[in-house]
């Protein structure tokens, strides 16, 4: 699995996974998203449209990340699953915990706007 991170700031990164999010890749996975929340990125954006597949183990791993970035106050989305990985979501209901955008752009403007009604 490859993960690629481009840090936008104000605690915001955009992270693009590749490959497969299974029993062999779900300890790193963790440990590079755990590490990206204890330098400050607490919102996640994970690009999910080149992640290929997507396994039970996988999905635990991603519940896991999702605690940490709450309780540090943030939150991950993910954007334009796979349709594999949409179907996985789907069937164990997760489409109903993760927010899940069409595209990079909606998912960073709910950031914005989640931020802009957290300050006021």
């Amino acid at each position: 699995m490859q993960i690629d991170v481009d840090a936008r700031g104000q605690g915001l990164a955009v992270v693009n996974l590749q490959g497969r999010l299974d029993a062999a890749a779900a300890p790193n996975f963790k440990h590079r998203i755990g590490e990206l929340i204890s330098q400050g990125h607490v919102r996640l954006a994970l690009q999910a449209a080149q992640l290929s597949f997507m396994d039970s183990v996988g999905l635990g791993a991603l519940v896991s990340v999702l605690k940490v970035a709450r309780k540090a106050s943030g939150d991950i989305s993910i954007i334009a699953p796979s349709a594999q990985v949409q179907k996985l979501l789907h069937l164990t209901a997760m489409n109903r915990v993760f927010k899940i955008f069409g595209s990079e752009g909606e998912a960073l403007r709910q950031f914005q706007l989640s931020a802009t009604s957290a300050a006021a």
